[in-house]
């Protein structure tokens, strides 16, 4: 009886593989054409194909494979291998892709489809071949996650210190080619990739980096600097004014204690504020956790200016600037504090106080 049980058993496993051969030779799957890829954001995009009539009503799945653009071929599953990156009941196309991957903005993707109908015996797929790859590049941080990035800044700030005085340091060969080659005026540069790698501002905004951070027991900038031994200083006032528009552009840590903020001053109706008023949070000048402004209370009184003590705050001005409307310093520092160095500085991904969820 254990004879005849085991031999019925194993005809029953041969007898089902060879139904769902001849089930995949008899019943084959177009390959999927035509790729498209729509609506990409920094974290989601829809995706949609075309395939043969015949499929259309008995398909039952579909198999996602998404993949970093990194010079390798990124179509590396066979036929029958299951274990893509995404298995997706068959629904109306194109269909909304988000959540499934952690996706990273500015990111360029590689993305093949198959096609799948489910065979009921063992669970297995009779699946389509591989499409075409088709890539596609993500998006910059929109109004949703440059706001989310924005409420935790604002918890990061602290209170509010006054300042005086916006500075830029450099070393001496930077300002002794201002003053010649650029007769005295400071350009603006495009902005580098430091930060959130979704900033809107990154490899986009031109302007120039100021600082406006002053020690806590001084009220003065401090003496040392990551960036060089002259400072550039300009009067608050001449910048930070009624006639100019702030906006938040970035938050972030680069595996330090020091959390940075990016603050795009612009004057009002420039290119720079165009730029901008589609593409960042506008904040009140008179009323922000940053950077403020507030109006003389009295005739004669000056205007008051206070940033925020907790972060470091990065200035980017996005119009020219002379030597002429400051002055140039040395500052009695010993400028060994590189740690704070930004320049194309990557976001410390695993920091729970500056990053959001949609990639870094």
């Amino acid at each position: 009886y254990n004879g005849v049980l085991r031999y019925c058993v194993r005809f029953n496993r041969v007898f089902s593989h060879i139904v769902q051969e001849l089930m995949a030779e008899m019943v084959s799957l177009s390959i999927p054409q035509n790729i498209q890829i729509s609506e990409v954001t920094c974290d989601s995009f829809r995706i949609g194909w075309d395939m043969a009539p015949e499929d259309t009503g008995r398909v039952t799945h579909y198999f996602i494979d998404l993949s970093r653009k990194e010079g390798r071929d990124p179509n590396r599953f066979k036929h029958r291998d299951v274990p893509t990156k995404l298995v997706a009941k068959a629904v109306s196309l194109p269909m909304a892709v988000r959540g499934h991957w952690f996706l990273s903005p500015r990111t360029e993707y590689c993305v093949a489809v198959q096609t799948a109908v489910r065979l009921p015996e063992g669970g297995d797929y009779l699946v389509s071949e591989w499409s075409e790859v088709v890539e596609f590049c993500t998006g910059d941080y929109g109004t949703v996650h440059l706001q989310q990035l924005l409420q935790k800044a604002e918890g990061a700030a602290g209170r509010l210190l006054r300042f005086s005085v916006f500075y830029r340091n450099q070393h001496p060969d930077y300002f002794h080619h201002i003053r010649c080659p650029c007769g005295g005026v400071m350009h603006p540069a495009l902005k580098d990739s430091s930060g959130s790698h979704g900033s809107p501002i990154n490899g986009t905004l031109s302007g120039i980096f100021l600082s406006c951070n002053t020690e806590f027991d001084t009220g003065l900038p401090p003496n040392d600097s990551p960036y060089g031994p002259l400072r550039f200083l300009i009067p608050a006032a001449h910048l930070l004014h009624p006639s100019t528009h702030l906006y938040f552009a970035d938050f972030y840590c680069m595996y330090t204690p020091y959390h940075y903020v990016i603050l795009v001053l612009t004057p009002a109706g420039s290119e720079g504020d165009l730029f901008c008023r589609t593409r960042l949070p506008q904040l009140d000048l008179t009323a922000n956790p940053f950077l403020t402004y507030s109006p003389p209370q009295r005739e004669g009184e000056e205007p008051a200016f206070c940033h925020a003590r907790d972060v470091i705050l990065e200035v980017f001005y996005t119009e020219p600037l002379h030597l002429d409307q400051g002055s140039v310093v040395e500052i009695s520092g010993h400028h060994q504090l590189m740690s704070l160095s930004t320049a194309n500085a990557k976001k410390d991904p695993s920091c729970k106080v500056c990053n959001i969820s949609v990639g870094r």
